[in-house]
């Protein structure tokens, strides 16, 4: 039997999209009023409020409904993921890392305070996310918010996170980096918390092992795809278009999948592993018809 991949076609995905996204920053905006220090709240604020694609949150909702429960029950859980992964980019952004001057459409978090209140600003982000899942998570039994806590933990640290930068920066310059480090890079850097935002979903919703086994698939493939589709917009794409700044991989001799395989082979894998992320999922119905919707629309950002 062929499995139809292709989500339902009255699944509006824009309509979808701008609803979560409304949701979810009205939700981070009372998450993270104005305190003192102030300084140190604003520059949180400016990262986190500035709007983005809101791309692991949607996830981590759509998660938590495949699994059959409300997705309201992840709402803190999605909202500290956006926490995590704004950190990421304040992070990322700084002149030791990848030095860059534009993210969003506006000035990177440096640009506007200063490096030591970003680095600030980027810790404070990643220690409320922690603080928001334990206060805030409810009607979960506690060992699934804990499993929560834990996934996310591991792709904010060495084997996530923190770990692909590592290897990423070490990789700069290198003209001998082959597919496999690139994986690996990206694997972390990328893919772990796009992978954390889908499971942690699942977990509070309560999937079985099995289900969580497909979405993890599908997380990790979609995870890999999203970032060789970044570094082919990298490429080919403007400042204007993307909001943030464009051609430091480049300029960095960094190690991209452009680089590694050109353009044409780098789209082609990303394809592929698309249409694995899709069949991973649709065995699911209709409850997957938004992850099958978003996997879908990457390829649309290249075309």
């Amino acid at each position: 039997m062929t499995m139809n991949i292709e989500p339902d076609r009255s699944f509006d995905l824009g309509t979808y999209l701008n609803i979560r996204r409304a949701r979810i920053d009205a939700t981070l905006e009372t998450f993270l009023a104005l305190e003192e220090p102030r300084a140190l709240y604003e520059a949180m604020r400016y990262s986190l409020l500035a709007g983005g694609k809101r791309l692991r949150p949607i996830l981590c909702l759509a998660g938590c409904e495949v699994a059959g429960a409300r997705a309201e029950i992840a709402l803190p859980t999605a909202c500290a993921i956006e926490m995590i992964h704004t950190m990421s980019l304040i992070h990322d952004d700084l002149p030791s890392m990848d030095d860059g001057d534009y993210r969003r459409g506006r000035p990177t978090n440096h640009k506007m305070y200063g490096e030591a209140l970003a680095i600030l600003a980027g810790d404070s982000l990643l220690a409320h996310s922690f603080e928001l899942i334990a206060r805030h998570t409810a009607h979960v039994p506690a060992k699934r918010t804990l499993a929560v806590v834990a996934e996310l933990g591991r792709a904010a640290g060495p084997r996530g996170l923190a770990g692909g930068q590592v290897k990423d920066l070490a990789s700069e310059g290198k003209s001998e980096v082959g597919v496999e480090v690139l994986q690996d890079i990206h694997t972390r850097k990328t893919g772990a918390l796009l992978e954390a935002s889908v499971l942690s979903g699942a977990i509070l919703g309560g999937a079985d092992a099995p289900m969580k086994a497909r979405l993890r698939r599908y997380a990790q493939r979609l995870g890999l795809a999203f970032q060789i589709v970044d570094d082919i917009l990298d490429v080919t794409s403007t400042r204007e278009a993307l909001g943030k700044s464009v051609g430091n991989d480049a300029s960095a001799g960094k190690a991209t999948y452009p680089r590694v395989l050109g353009l044409a082979e780098s789209r082609r894998l990303a394809e592929v592993l698309i249409a694995d992320a899709r069949r991973d999922v649709a065995v699911f119905g209709d409850r997957a018809t938004p992850l099958v919707a978003l996997a879908g629309s990457l390829i649309q950002s290249l075309r």
